[in-house]
């Protein structure tokens, strides 16, 4: 379990609108396909991950927020925003 937290710590992550989803390049990110993304709980918004150096594509999206560290998304992800009341 250890090695697993150290693998995730050592990404990076970025929040973005979903209407630039087109904009991304998956063979960056650590998701495979629009399918795979998680998105807010209104369907708006969307987090994308990655490790090692920031995509090339990143700088192309005006509506990004971050990047965060592994600790920061974890805060982020447990909010209104993005967990459904059902998952809480």
């Amino acid at each position: 379990m250890e090695n697993n937290v150290m693998i995730y710590e050592e990404r990076e992550y970025l929040i973005l609108n979903v209407s630039e989803i087109p904009l991304i390049d998956f063979n960056e990110i650590e998701e495979t396909s629009a399918d795979t993304l998680r998105k807010s709980v209104d369907e708006q918004k969307t987090v994308i991950k990655w490790e090692g150096a920031q995509p090339a594509f990143v700088s192309n999206l005006t509506t990004k927020e971050g990047p965060y560290t592994y600790d920061q998304i974890l805060e982020i992800m447990s909010t209104p925003e993005w967990m459904s009341p059902f998952n809480q």
